[in-house]
C-alpha cells in the first residue's frame, strides 16, 4: 500500500512517492496512508498563520493524534477530519506547545456526543496533564449536563502514562515509543530524573511514519528511525531564533543566567538542521518532513534554507511543512 496524498491538487513528486498538498480539502480518506500536519509552529509564541505543533496520521480512514497544540481542534475540522472521531491521542511531552489544545478537543468532543472512551498516551505525567483539563472543563461540564448532555466528561476520557517500547496496536497501527533527549536536564536540576520526552514511530500495513516530537540528538531515535519511510522532525535555528528575541526585546529581559540556560536548552534539547541530516542518515530514512518551526522575522517565511542545510547531510526527500498540508 503506497502513501497516498488526498487533495485538491498536488506537486512535487519524490522518488519515494511522498507528496505534498498544502491546502487540503473535502472529507478525510478512506485508504491508504497520510499525514497532515496541522500545526507546525515551535515554541510557545503564539503565530499568526502557523498553529502549534499537532500531527494527524490517518489510515484507512481511521485519525490518530500525535500532540495537541492551541488551535488543534480547529485544524482538524479545516482538514475535513471530525473531530468526533478522533479516539486515541499520543503526547509526545508536556510543553504547552503540544498540549494546550487538548481541554478544547475534550470539551468538543463531549458536546458533540462522543461516546467511546478518548484514550490519551504519553511519558509519565500524561495522566495528572489530563487529569488537569477535566478539572479545567468541570464548570463548563457541570452546566452543559443541565442543557441537556448528562454523561460526565470524565466518563468519555481515559489516559495512560507508558514506559517505552511497544504501546499501541490495532489493526491500522503498531506504535512504539522511545526516550529522546528533549529533557536532557543536568544532573543539578530539579526536573533531572523527573519528566520524559518520546518519540514515536507508527507501522502501519503499509509504510512506516517516526514523529521525532521534540529532541536533542539521539541514539534511541536514530534506532527508531531505522528504515522509515518519513521521518516527521522537529528543526530548529538556533541564531535566528536569538535574532528574533533580540528584536522584539526577549533576550534583553533574560538574565545572563537565564540565556546560557536557555541556550543550552536550544542546542542540546533540540535539533539544528544539521542534526536532522545527520540523524536521518544513520537511520536511512527515505523522506523527512520538517515541523516545529522557530520563530522568524519573516511571518510569511516558507523555511526553505532550513531544508537546504539538511541536504548538506542527507540525501532524501527533505521537504518543509505548512499547516495543513497532507502527504
Amino acid at each position: 500500500m503506497r502513501l497516498i496524498v488526498v487533495a485538491l491538487s498536488a506537486f512535487c513528486c519524490c522518488a519515494f512517492g511522498l507528496r505534498a498538498d498544502a491546502q487540503p480539502a473535502g472529507p478525510a480518506p478512506v485508504a491508504g496512508t497520510v499525514i497532515v500536519t496541522l500545526g507546525t509552529a515551535g515554541g510557545p509564541r503564539p503565530r499568526a498563520i502557523r498553529s502549534q505543533s499537532a500531527n494527524l496520521l490517518l489510515v484507512n480512514g481511521t485519525p490518530y493524534l500525535i500532540d495537541v497544540g492551541e488551535n488543534a481542534v480547529r485544524r482538524l475540522v479545516q482538514a475535513g477530519v471530525d473531530f468526533v472521531r478522533v479516539g486515541r491521542v499520543f503526547i509526545t511531552h508536556g510543553h504547552s506547545d503540544h498540549t494546550m489544545g487538548l481541554p478544547a478537543l475534550l470539551a468538543s468532543q463531549w458536546e458533540f456526543q462522543r461516546r467511546d472512551p478518548v484514550v490519551i498516551y504519553g511519558p509519565p505525567g500524561t495522566q495528572k496533564l489530563v487529569s488537569g483539563a477535566l478539572v479545567f472543563l468541570e464548570e463548563n461540564s457541570a452546566i452543559r449536563a443541565t442543557e441537556g448532555n448528562p454523561t460526565p466528561i470524565d466518563a468519555m476520557v481515559a489516559a495512560h502514562d507508558v514506559a517505552p517500547g511497544v504501546i499501541y496496536h490495532d489493526d491500522n497501527v503498531t506504535v512504539t515509543a522511545v526516550e529522546n533527549t528533549h529533557f536532557n536536564f543536568p544532573s543539578t536540576s530539579a526536573a533531572y530524573g523527573r519528566y520524559r520526552s518520546y518519540s514515536y514511530r507508527f507501522d502501519t500495513p503499509g509504510r512506516s511514519v517516526v514523529f521525532t516530537g521534540d529532541t536533542g540528538p539521539s541514539p534511541a531515535v536514530v534506532k527508531l528511525a531505522k528504515g522509515a519511510d518519513v521521518l516527521v522532525t522537529e528543526v530548529n535555528a538556533v541564531d535566528e531564533l536569538v535574532a528574533v528575541y533580540k528584536k522584539n526585546g526577549t533576550w534583553a529581559a533574560k538574565t545572563p543566567e537565564e540565556q546560557q540556560g536557555w541556550l543550552r536548552h536550544q542546542n542540546e534539547e533540540h535539533l539544528s538542521p544539521q542534526a536532522v541530516g545527520e540523524l536521518a542518515t544513520q537511520a536511512g530514512v527515505k523522506s523527512v518532513i520538517l515541523t516545529h518551526l522557530t520563530p522568524s522575522a519573516d511571518p510569511n517565511d516558507d523555511y526553505e534554507r532550513l531544508a537546504v542545510t539538511v541536504r548538506k547531510y542527507y540525501t532524501g526527500s527533505v521537504r518543509v511543512a505548512k499547516d495543513l498540508a497532507r502527504f
